[in-house]
Order: structure tokens, then C-alpha cells, then sequence
């Protein structure tokens, strides 16, 4: 069936989102659990299953660029083995993070999903900034006469602005792919947090969606984020990041703060905002260009507070 609902503790309206996403996404399914690892996880091995090569590496999206695509077509595979999914978990129990970090989840307190489709843009870099942006113009739309409530620490985490360059971990983006045949299955992760939960010992704290909107929950956040990041993937496909640097820099957190990485070349500088690529900028006595996927980037005073 098109839309499956497996019918947890609340109510998803996965028919609902069906209709409104499969005419910008033809073939869509949309799928509800209650609970499981990993979103991200369980859609790459469905792909692996229909690809007939269950070790099909899965790589990021910065490993991509230039990449030669497998030219084996698994024999008797179907179209449909590479419609596009959208995979929700109530509980998703592993949620990963970038560089294998753990995902923290409770039952209705977070929002967990991910979004699979057979995906070619004319380059990858840049993917999960056009994603972040998605989310958070959805969830925050733009104020002309407000700054933003939601801002954006490269490369793939959302955050709850306290004071210029400095707040909480809302959110985070996960984009793995994997080879199905020629084509090359693109899977967006997507971790929101929306009411509170018991954290400890997280280093960048912890925000929730229910601090900007009181009546917030992981359904209605799901209804408003979903055909916004459909909208986002089919635009960056066609355009590539360049299009949206201007409305990243409007919530880039990182822009004249100090940061860290773990390059030898850049210890230390202050950022100076991402170019048309979505690399982030570095100034450490000349500019540095930093892409995502080698680096890990830290706001040096926040992770003290």
C-alpha cells in the first residue's frame, strides 16, 4: 500500500502526509513504526537488500563528488526497489549521529525519521546545509524584522539561539547513500528534539521545539517539516547549494566565532561564514577552506557553558 501506519501511541496521519508528498515525490511510500534502531540504518539495508550486494559500502555525501557510479545493474531488480520512502520511528532506540556519535530519543519526545529516494544532483557538497536550512525555515519561518530563533552550526545541527553565537542542540541531520545498480540511494536523517527529556553530560546542552512553540509534537512537526524537505531536496538536485548561501548566512551560528578542529592546519580561527560549496571558512592566519566530513568543528566558549 502507499502510505502504511503502524498504528503506535499517536496519531501520525501517515494517509495525510501521503497525499500531500506523493505528487512532489511519484512513488513515495510513507511508513510508521513504532519503534526501531535506526531509521537511517533500516532504510540503507533495504537498499542493500535490493541492490544484491548486502556490503555495499554507504558513504557521505562529501566522499561523493567525482565518485564513478557502480555500473552493475542487479540482475532482476525492479523500479520499484528504489521508490523513495519516508521511514518514521516513535521510538528509534540507536539513532546515530555524524562520526558515530549516539542520537539521544524518547517516545514521543523527539522526532525521528528519514527520507530515502534515488538521488543525482550535479554535486553533493552542500547537502545537509540545504537540508538544515529546509528544517529550520520550516519550523522558524523568516522574520524580516526579527533575527531568527533557530540558527545553524555547520554542518548539520540545529540550534535554539540563546545569544549570538552561542545556544542548544535542537536538532541534527544524518545524510548517508548507498549503491543501488547505477543509481544511488540518498538517505536523510532527521533527529528533532520537541519536548523535554532527561539530559545529562551533553556538551552543546540541550533545546526542545516546545521552548518556541507550546503546543509542539512530534506529529505536527513531522506535518511541517516533511514536503518542505522534499521541496529542499528537489531544488538542491537541480541547483546545488550556491542558490541558498545567502539564507544560510542569515543563521549561520558559527560566523564570527571562534572555533576549533581537529586539522593539524586549522587548530584554531575565527569562521567567516561557508562559500558556494557549503565549505566552511576559517580564517587561521590565511583562510582555510574546511568541507564537511574530515572535521569536527566546536564553538570553543559554548562547549564550556
Amino acid at each position: 500500500m502507499s502510505a502504511q501506519d503502524m498504528r503506535g501511541h499517536m496519531n501520525w496521519g501517515a494517509e495525510d502526509l501521503w497525499t500531500a508528498l506523493e505528487p512532489l515525490l511519484p512513488g513515495l511510500s510513507v511508513e510508521v513504526v513504532a519503534r526501531t534502531e535506526s531509521t537511517n540504518t533500516r532504510l540503507l539495508e533495504r537498499a542493500r537488500v535490493s541492490s544484491g550486494r548486502r556490503d555495499a559500502p554507504v558513504t557521505r555525501p562529501g566522499e561523493l563528488d567525482g565518485a564513478v557510479p557502480d555500473q552493475r545493474t542487479p540482475f532482476g531488480r525492479r523500479q520499484v526497489d528504489i521508490q523513495p520512502c519516508l521511514l518514521v520511528a516513535e521510538h528509534q532506540t540507536r539513532g546515530r549521529g555524524r562520526q558515530g556519535r549516539d542520537w539521544i530519543a524518547s517516545a514521543g519526545a523527539s522526532l525521528t525519521f528519514s527520507l530515502a529516494r534515488a538521488y543525482a544532483p550535479r554535486e553533493w557538497s552542500g547537502l545537509a546545509l540545504a537540508v538544515g536550512l529546509a528544517l529550520a525555515d520550516a519550523l522558524d519561518p523568516p522574520r524580516p524584522t526579527s533575527p531568527p530563533r533557530i540558527g545553524l552550526k555547520w554542518p548539520n545541527d540545529l540550534w535554539l539561539i540563546d545569544a549570538p553565537g552561542r545556544g542548544r542542540k535542537l536538532g541534527g541531520v544524518l545524510i548517508e547513500t548507498v549503491s543501488v545498480g547505477e543509481r544511488r540511494m540518498c538517505v536523510v536523517g532527521v533527529g528533532i528534539n520537541v519536548l523535554p527529556q532527561a539530559t545529562q553530560g551533553l556538551a552543546h546542552g540541550y533545546a526542545c521545539l516546545q521552548e518556541i512553540d507550546a503546543g509542539a509534537s512530534a506529529p505536527a512537526a513531522l506535518a511541517c517539516v516533511a514536503a518542505p524537505l522534499v521541496l529542499a531536496l528537489r531544488r538542491f538536485e537541480a541547483e546545488g547549494f550556491a542558490p541558498l548561501a545567502a539564507a544560510y548566512a542569515r543563521r549561520d551560528l558559527l560566523v564570527g566565532q571562534t572555533v576549533t578542529t581537529n586539522l593539524a592546519e586549522v587548530p584554531e580561527g575565527v569562521a567567516e561564514g561557508v562559500d558556494a560549496q557549503g565549505a566552511l571558512r576559517v580564517r587561521c592566519g590565511e583562510l582555510h577552506r574546511v568541507v564537511a566530513g574530515e572535521v569536527s568543528v566546536r564553538l570553543q566558549a559554548a562547549d564550556r557553558t
